[in-house]
C-alpha cells in the first residue's frame, strides 16, 4: 500500500497547494480517501497500485458505508471525492481509465433549509438581558448577530481579521471557498455592535495575541466548535429544534432576503455562492411559507 499512499500525498497536496481548496475541505477529502483504503487493505482485498481499483471495490465499499447507516448525501459526497482523485490520477497517466465511471450514487431526498423565526432571532439579540455586557457576553452576540445579519459561513466568519472592516462605509471583505473574496454590506445595528466589540477587547489587553476579529476569552484565535457552543447556547432561548447551527443562521438570513423579496442573484452574491443552483434551494422554502399561509388564510384552503 506504500504506492497508494504515496499518491494520496500528492493529491493532497495538489488540493492545498494548487487548487487552494480550503482546510475544511482538504480535511475531508483526506479522510474520505484514507477511509477508502482502509477498507481496500482487507486481506481478502488486494489492492497495491490505484490502477487496480476497480468499480466493484467503490461498490463494495458504497454498501459497507450503508450498512454503517451513512446518508445518502454523506456516501455520495464520498463518492464525489473519489471522483476528483482518480481523475487526478487519470490526467497524470497513473491510471488508464476512470474505475469510477460505472458508479450510480443513491438519490438524495431533498430537504428544506433549516431556520429559525425571524422574530424571534431579532428579539433574542435585542434582549439585553440574554447577552451579559461583558466581553465574552458582547462577543457572543457579535457572533449571532454577524451570522445572521451578513449570512457568511462559519469559516468565513472565523478568518475574519480587523483590518477586513470598514465601518464608515459599513462592509466587510470576506474570504470564502476557493480564496474567492466579496465585499458583503453590514447593517447599522452590526456596526454599532462591532464597534463596542472592539473597545471591549482592547480594554482587555490580550496583547496582540491574535489579528482574528473573533478571539477566545485570553485572546487566542476563535475556532469551529467554539462558535457552533456559542450559537447552540443562545438558539436554544428561541428554538426548541435539534439543529441549531451556525448554518441554520445563514439559511434564515438567505430566506429573510427572500421572503422581502430580494432578486435571487443578489442573494447569491451575498453568500458567495458559484452559481443560482445552490441559491434556488431558498425559493422552496418561500413556497413552503405561502402554501401555509394560504391554508391559514383562505376560506376554502382545507
Amino acid at each position: 500500500m506504500q504506492i497508494v499512499f504515496m499518491f494520496l500525498e500528492q493529491f493532497i497536496s495538489y488540493i492545498k497547494y494548487e487548487k487552494r481548496y480550503s482546510p475544511h475541505t482538504v480535511t475531508a477529502y483526506e479522510s474520505d480517501l484514507t477511509q477508502f483504503y482502509a477498507f481496500l487493505n482487507d486481506p481478502e482485498i488486494t489492492v497495491n497500485h490505484p490502477a487496480e481499483v476497480t468499480h466493484q471495490h467503490i461498490r463494495s465499499w458504497m454498501v459497507s458505508l450503508m450498512d454503517q447507516q451513512l446518508t445518502a448525501r454523506s456516501i455520495n459526497r464520498k463518492v464525489a471525492t473519489l471522483r476528483k482523485y482518480f481523475r487526478f490520477l487519470l490526467q497524470g497517466q497513473h491510471i488508464a481509465a476512470m474505475p469510477t465511471a460505472r458508479i450510480q450514487t443513491p438519490k438524495i431526498a431533498r430537504q428544506l433549509p433549516v431556520v429559525v423565526e425571524e422574530d424571534r432571532l431579532s428579539r433574542l439579540l435585542d434582549n439585553e438581558e440574554v447577552f451579559a455586557p461583558d466581553f465574552a457576553g458582547q462577543r457572543d452576540k457579535l457572533v449571532v448577530e454577524f451570522l445572521f445579519g451578513t449570512g457568511i459561513r462559519l469559516a468565513e466568519l472565523l478568518g475574519i481579521t480587523d483590518a477586513d472592516l470598514n465601518v464608515q462605509e459599513n462592509v466587510v471583505k470576506v474570504l470564502g471557498k476557493r480564496n474567492k473574496q466579496r465585499i458583503v454590506p453590514i447593517n447599522k445595528e452590526l456596526s454599532n455592535l462591532l464597534q463596542h466589540y472592539l473597545g471591549l477587547r482592547k480594554n482587555e489587553i490580550f496583547g496582540n495575541k491574535s489579528l482574528k476579529l473573533i478571539v477566545t476569552n485570553t485572546g487566542a484565535d476563535a475556532y469551529p466548535k467554539m462558535i457552533y457552543l456559542i450559537v447552540q447556547k443562545y438558539l436554544t432561548h428561541i428554538s426548541t429544534q435539534q439543529k441549531r447551527s451556525p448554518h441554520v443562521l445563514r439559511h434564515t438570513f438567505a430566506t429573510s432576503l427572500l421572503n422581502k423579496g430580494a432578486d435571487l442573484n443578489a442573494i447569491k452574491d451575498l453568500l458567495g455562492h458559484a452559481s443560482l443552483n445552490a441559491t434556488q434551494v431558498y425559493t422552496h422554502n418561500s413556497v413552503e411559507r405561502l402554501k401555509s399561509i394560504y391554508k391559514q388564510a383562505h376560506p376554502k384552503a382545507n
